[in-house]
């Protein structure tokens, strides 16, 4: 390249860095999907903190995500979509219903100009401030939820907010039909019992993950499409849902999850369903391995992409 005085500035400056690549920009006119970063992380863990450094180790890893993929999508879908990323929510991880306003205005602003957000975590409380938002937009909203635990936990009267009730939250507002919506691959210890009752009784669907291998993928995807088809998803990625061997930095790891082939063809085999939102949650950095975590999430991103890709084009 000639580098002159007429050379375009767009040439010589880097700008910040964002998902694979994609224009960071918080005009979501024209975008089908924006990246949002949402570094907050509630804090609770007795030692294992850093979630809030998830959306910068998601967009470092990214860069190892190549734009196409032969065998999916053999054309590059980020610039077809108008994908943009939108930076980080500003935000301060102590201050915990301001953070949640600014997630939720942040989100609602993206997908009122149409485009479906997708946030970056932070832990899985930033999924409440995002459902809201996407119910805003999206009436009859419903949750595929996938997670080793239901985050649908009581509410401490006291304490009514942490990375284990905003699902509770979600389904008591009635911000998402409950009684269509799903929590999969359920396993591990919890810290209180009756907790997947108590998830029931709020109204939500709820796959173990031996309930899944038990029935067999094939059969356990029709269940759970049953209930999605038609209506629009919010698909909730909590990155524990893997087993620790490919996903060694989350925030709460349990043994026995999805290998990254099982994750990402769960993911497939959604194609079809009107994700309207998603996000992605629980990279841990201080407790990665090599990023392979934050890989692994950038990875999942890709796939969710396609996703509301393929949702898009069959609306069209």
């Amino acid at each position: 390249m000639k580098i002159d005085t007429s050379t375009p500035a767009a040439e010589l400056y880097a700008g910040p860095p964002t998902f694979m690549g994609v224009p960071s920009s918080t005009n979501a006119a024209g975008a089908v999907a924006a990246i949002l970063g949402c570094p907050f992380d509630c804090g609770t863990h007795a030692f294992r903190i850093g979630s809030r450094q998830g959306p910068t180790a998601i967009r470092e890893q990214s860069r190892l995500i190549r734009r196409y993929h032969s065998e999916l999508a053999d054309l590059d879908i980020l610039t077809e979509m108008g994908v943009i990323d939108a930076g980080d929510v500003v935000l301060t991880p102590s201050r915990m219903e301001d953070s949640f306003a600014a997630i939720e205005e942040a989100a609602f602003r993206l997908a009122a100009a149409g485009a479906a957000p997708v946030g970056f975590g932070g832990d899985g409380s930033v999924s409440l401030p995002l459902v809201r938002a996407a119910g805003r937009v999206h009436p009859g909203l419903v949750v595929l939820h996938v997670d080793s635990h239901t985050d649908a936990y009581p509410v401490d009267p006291v304490h009514r907010y942490d990375a284990a009730t905003q699902f509770t939250h979600a389904a008591q507002e009635q911000k998402v039909l409950a009684t269509a919506s799903w929590h999969v691959g359920l396993r591990g210890t919890t810290t209180r019992s009756g907790v997947y009752a108590y998830t029931g009784e709020l109204g939500y669907n709820t796959m173990t993950m031996r309930e899944f291998q038990d029935m067999g993928s094939d059969e356990a995807i029709r269940r759970i499409r049953e209930t999605l088809e038609g209506r629009p998803v919010y698909l909730s990625w909590d990155m524990d849902v893997f087993d620790p061997s490919c996903a060694p930095g989350v925030c709460t790891p349990a043994w026995g999850g999805f290998s990254a082939r099982e994750g990402l063809e769960l993911i497939r085999s959604l194609e079809g369903l009107n994700v309207v939102g998603a996000d992605v949650n629980t990279v841990s950095p201080p407790h990665d391995i090599n990023g392979m975590t934050a890989f692994l999430a950038a990875a999942v991103t890709h796939e969710i992409l396609m996703l509301i890709w393929r949702a898009k084009r069959a609306q069209a």
